[in-house]
């Protein structure tokens, strides 16, 4: 899809700090971080909704090894999964590590964007990379 912002992204396109590629997914930081780690995990081909990807098990599995770096990455304990495709027409899962007092309460907060240095997030970006 022309006008896809995660399709660029995957592409090489657009700017992202990358954490992950193979041939089929595609992995990155949110530039609109809910907290520090916080991670999109996209199918490279174009697909509107989450379950319309064509390996929903590998897809999750990919998930899965990438919510583990992050864990092992952060020292945090909960990585949350979300599932949302609203804000792009693109399938797409949010992995964010939770942190005390991140300012979440039990649900992610979308509103609770954090400002993280660009310095920062690549840092963060390598130290994901390393741990897959």
């Amino acid at each position: 899809m022309e006008d896809c912002i995660f399709c660029k992204i995957s592409k090489g396109e657009s700017p992202s700090f990358k954490i992950y590629e193979d041939d089929n997914y595609f992995a990155f930081l949110d530039i609109n971080p809910l907290n520090p780690g916080h991670t999109m995990v996209i199918p490279k081909k174009h697909v509107r909704w989450v379950w319309d990807v064509e390996d929903f098990g590998a897809y999750f599995e990919t998930a899965r090894e990438i919510a583990l770096a992050i864990k092992k990455a952060t020292g945090r304990e909960w990585i949350v999964l979300d599932v949302a495709g609203i804000g792009v027409p693109h399938a797409h899962v949010h992995l964010i590590p939770r942190y005390d007092n991140d300012g979440h309460g039990e649900f992610v907060n979308p509103k609770n964007i954090k400002k993280i240095p660009d310095e920062e997030m690549k840092s963060i970006a390598e130290k994901i990379k390393k741990a897959i």
